[in-house]
């Protein structure tokens, strides 16, 4: 496995959280280093350009240079790298051969304005490795890590994931396994049989005890905290994670085909971003 750790760099504030966060997890993992990366987009060749673009790179090359040094300190390697092009494309090959890519948003909450648009939902979903999307909030007084869980492959690499980072920052564990009813038409309103509703809950415990099975032992320290509730995941999902350090989620797209796409779930979580949050693959 690759030990560097890729963090795509702007002027944003956001992006200064994303550089602490990368440099932190180095520093605790023996013989990791972080690449900033910054790509410099918006070129199409006009005349006079090449000036113009000379400006720019040096600009960005000296912002990745101050962040170089601002973290210096850290006692974690740290190069930088200025490439000009399309920064989804130019990620996503950085990713190839990274242990995890790390980017800044610059979304604040809920109350902070609208959802965030599809760029960074795009770079997540064409990157090769984990995603770790640092939201513009101070998390420094949050406890806990947050991850869900459904049962799937995707999700053994999530909760994998998860366990390791709670039981590195010494904080406990949530699982949450969300389960929603088969929806219907408006037009046709349903009251749900006890049964039924007593059949989804027990599926959903189930599924959460057998996906955390052997956690305990392979982490006697870890607090977990096992969660089956009813209702949306994404929205089960960031109201848990509004309190938490970190939350992880997994991703279904993992093909040619879904280069820019993600699973619902991940998709409307990045949208309205809780907490620093990780996309598995």
């Amino acid at each position: 496995m690759s030990e560097t750790i890729v963090v795509g760099v702007t002027g944003a504030p956001a992006a200064r959280r994303a550089v602490d966060w990368a440099v932190d997890r180095a520093a605790h993992h023996r013989n990791h280093r972080v690449e900033l990366v910054s790509v410099v987009g918006g070129a199409i060749g006009t005349v006079g350009e090449g000036a113009v673009m000379d400006v720019v790179l040096d600009a960005t090359n000296r912002m990745l240079q101050d962040e170089a040094e601002r973290v210096s300190g850290s006692g974690v390697p740290v190069t930088t790298r200025v490439d000009a092009g399309n920064p989804v494309t130019t990620l996503a090959q950085a990713s190839e051969n990274a242990e995890l890519l790390v980017i800044g948003s610059d979304y604040r909450g809920p109350d902070s304005g609208p959802a965030r648009g599809a760029h960074g939902i795009r770079i997540v979903a064409a990157s090769h490795c984990p995603v770790v999307v640092v939201p513009d909030i101070e998390i420094h007084d949050r406890r806990g890590v947050v991850v869900g869980v459904d049962g799937s492959p995707v999700s053994e690499g999530a909760i994998t994931f998860a366990a390791a980072e709670a039981d590195r920052l010494g904080e406990p564990l949530t699982a949450v396994c969300v389960w929603t009813p088969v929806v219907t038409p408006r037009t046709a309103p349903m009251v749900y049989p006890d049964l039924y509703l007593a059949n989804m809950q027990r599926a959903a415990e189930e599924r959460l005890a057998l996906s955390l099975a052997g956690l305990r032992s392979q982490y006697p320290d870890l607090v977990i905290e096992e969660k089956a509730v009813q209702g949306f995941p994404s929205e089960v999902i960031n109201e848990l994670a509004a309190t938490a350090k970190l939350a992880v989620i997994g991703t279904h797209g993992r093909n040619a085909l879904a280069r820019f796409l993600l699973g619902s779930v991940s998709h409307e979580v990045l949208q309205r971003l809780a907490t620093v949050t990780v996309v598995t693959r």
